[in-house]
């Protein structure tokens, strides 16, 4: 392949390498933290209800409707508010506005594995902060010198939850540079950080309507913070794409937040499937990290995970595995639907039979 138009920035990129998604129609997929729940009837009918002659107009540049909604949900001003297109564009807008400069940017040793991307994509010096033992973040360790922090809580691929209380008190000893808190899978078992934000103007949580919300083809992120973080993502955003999310996305996300009772009822079968699926792990012989995430993490005592991944596969169960250090022995598995989980939990008893 000839790539010698390309710019030398690209020579040096590691992209990120999303879950896979298979085309085949017979499988267990619990490899990408879907939610087994669908969206809420209201976001089917807002998104119908928008398809219509105005398709031809652009949607609002300012997605006024939806700040507003989510306004109204977290107890903030719509000035508090940014989304994007997916949270994975909200959190290349923070990485551009908010989190380049002369300092290195810390994050966990294992996290979400899109981090170190944009720092290769924008430049951004970095290190990574070891977690404990036992896969939990230790706050006292990232008072250092900085050029910003960011985790995601819980964290991926972990689950682990970093309570509240320990976010505060980073936040206090930590007002020179920007926290950012990635709330993808908050829903599911933790406490947004959302609160703090009128207290701490260096805070800045995002969220995605792609986990909790069952929105994961919709595309729709979020971020809230201090008026003034939230003026730099506007900056980055309307220099790069002024119209990023379309009228039906606009529409669906307004539901969706409007729609409290579905997103309550779903959030809660999701727990309570996963709490199942822990106990059936552990009685199988897995050891589970405490999870408050919609997927777990688990390794196999005598079993190498690889391995185990493969024979999932070949039972058309699709789990997913990390060749990275320290986490090359566990098995990050979605929490599905009570089928789905029965599925995966048939596959993996003949499979640990066999010795």
């Amino acid at each position: 392949m000839n790539n010698s138009f390309w710019s030398p920035v690209v020579h040096r990129l590691t992209p990120y390498v999303p879950g896979e998604q298979p085309k085949l129609s017979n499988l267990v997929k619990l490899n990408t933290n879907e939610n087994p729940c669908g969206p809420s009837p209201r976001v089917l009918a807002a998104i119908q209800a928008e398809l219509s002659d105005a398709l031809r107009l652009y949607p609002d540049p300012n997605a006024e409707r939806l700040k507003q909604a989510i306004a109204d949900y977290y107890h903030v001003t719509p000035a508090q508010v940014f989304v994007g297109n997916g949270s994975d564009e909200v959190l290349a807008h923070v990485f551009h506005a908010l989190l380049h400069h002369p300092a290195p940017l810390l994050f966990p040793d294992i996290t979400y594995s899109f981090y170190p991307v944009y720092c290769g994509l924008y430049g951004i010096a970095f290190e990574t902060v070891p977690l404990a033992e036992d896969f939990t973040l230790r706050v006292a360790d990232y008072l250092r010198p900085n050029g910003g922090i960011i985790f995601a809580n819980p964290n991926a691929p972990t689950g682990c939850l970093l309570p509240l209380a320990d976010i505060e008190w980073l936040l206090e000893r930590n007002q020179k540079s920007v926290v950012v808190v990635d709330e993808a899978y908050i829903d599911f078992g933790g406490e947004t950080a959302i609160a703090l934000v009128d207290r701490y103007p260096n805070l800045l949580v995002t969220q995605t309507l792609s986990k909790s919300r069952s929105l994961a083809g919709l595309r729709v992120g979020l971020a809230v913070g201090h008026p003034e973080l939230i003026e730099a993502l506007e900056r980055i955003k309307n220099s790069f794409n002024s119209y990023p999310l379309d009228r039906l996305a606009i529409a669906g996300a307004v539901a969706a937040f409007e729609d409290r009772d579905h997103f309550e009822h779903t959030r809660r079968a999701v727990i309570a499937n996963r709490a199942e699926l822990v106990v059936a792990l552990a009685e199988l012989g897995f050891a589970v990290l405490p999870s408050a995430a919609n997927f777990i993490f688990a390794r196999h005592p005598q079993r190498d995970a690889a391995a185990l991944a493969a024979a999932l596969r070949e039972r058309h169960v699709i789990v997913r595995h990390f060749h990275l250090p320290r986490i090359e022995q566990f098995l990050r598995i979605t929490v599905g639907s009570p089928e789905q989980n029965a599925a995966l939990l048939a596959a993996l008893g003949p499979i640990l039979a066999e010795g």
